[in-house]
């Protein structure tokens, strides 16, 4: 047991020693774990050398934490856990890899004053969540006919925890939906904890809505919400902007995804304080199936409803479902939305 201030009064020392016992163990259990999971999950191509690896760190950890009776013993783990901290760090993200065809192709935006062209907007006629027809388009819109941003929320079951992505609306063209994933390969699904390890790139999807939300509402039964976002014009062309940069930089130079630094929600957050947003990082941008309810507490959103009535007016799983193969999809799925009466209306 840890020595503690021989002038701390006894009823105080013993329960502070067996405090400082404890956060001892659980770091030396947080710095075994992470080791072992970033040796499972590197990039070495033979699966059994990656387990292999992991168990013996592991094992190897134990022994030197928790049995060595030598005082190097300690100093031998740190050692090894500084090689594995290094290897892992070093593991480069890549834009070459056998991606699923969702993310086969990386969009890009060329700014040419008022006139933006966006290059492979995806726009995939599914069948299911695995038949579908690859479809790439090009498009054009125009920075002065931009007038709002709509955000969604989808779920694939019930929990605080979703996935996020906005809409940029204009008064001339349909909506350009951008999404912000990870880019599995093949074979690959999405896995919470490998994610935080540099097993997905980031990609952000640049789709056409009856693609973005069809998806999820009528192949993949997630329950989506679309939300009318409270801000100016010129607000929404500086968000515009901002992902349009980041797009082409990750066209550029890729970047890894992970689940508590680099997500479809903090980002949206980092693009929002850039364009003014004020105010501290909050639980709801960690857990964000409550980042609606953050929205709203913060004015984004209409406040004129209960938050309750405004979410459940907010679900549009059933009309995506019924305006699925409907030229004017976005319109429809919008049409009873709170807030969105007074809007111009896409044309498609």
């Amino acid at each position: 047991m840890p020595q503690t201030n021989s002038l701390l009064p006894r009823w105080l020392a013993a329960p502070l020693s067996w405090i400082v016992t404890g956060l001892s163990f659980l770091a030396r259990l947080a710095i075994l774990g992470w080791g072992t999971f970033a040796i499972y999950w590197s990039n070495l191509p033979w699966s059994w050398a990656r387990v292999a690896l992991a168990l013996t760190f592991c094992v190897f950890g134990i022994w030197a934490l928790w049995f060595g009776r030598k005082p190097r013993s300690p100093l031998a783990f740190a050692a090894v856990f500084l090689a594995v901290l290094t290897w892992w760090m070093l593991i480069p993200p890549s834009n070459d890899r056998d991606w699923r065809e969702e993310v086969a192709v990386l969009p890009r935006a060329v700014i040419d004053g008022d006139r933006v062209t966006i290059s492979n907007v995806r726009n995939f006629d599914f069948r299911s969540r695995d038949d579908f027809t690859v479809r790439y388009e090009d498009r054009e819109v125009s920075l002065s006919h931009l007038v709002g941003v709509d955000f969604f929320l989808a779920f694939w079951m019930e929990g605080p925890v979703g996935h996020t992505w906005v809409s940029f609306v204009f008064d001339n063209a349909p909506p350009v939906s951008i999404s912000i994933e990870t880019r599995p390969v093949k074979g690959q699904g999405f896995d919470p904890l490998a994610s935080m390890f540099k097993q997905f790139e980031l990609i952000y999807v640049v789709g056409d809505e009856k693609d973005l939300v069809g998806l999820r509402t009528n192949h993949r039964d997630e329950e989506v919400f679309l939300y009318h976002v409270q801000t100016s014009p010129e607000a929404a062309r500086g968000l515009f902007l901002i992902y349009l940069e980041r797009i082409n930089e990750l066209a550029d130079n890729p970047e890894w995804y992970n689940l508590l630094r680099n997500n479809c929600t903090l980002n949206i957050v980092r693009y929002m304080n850039k364009v003014g947003r004020e105010g501290r990082t909050r639980p709801s941008h960690f857990l964000n199936g409550l980042f609606d309810s953050y929205l709203y507490a913060t004015g984004f959103l209409d406040t004129s409803l209960p938050f309750d009535e405004l979410r459940e007016r907010s679900r549009i799983t059933g009309v995506a479902n019924t305006a699925a193969d409907l030229p004017n999809f976005s319109d429809i799925i919008r049409q009873e939305l709170p807030g969105m009466q007074k809007r111009p209306r896409s044309v498609e």
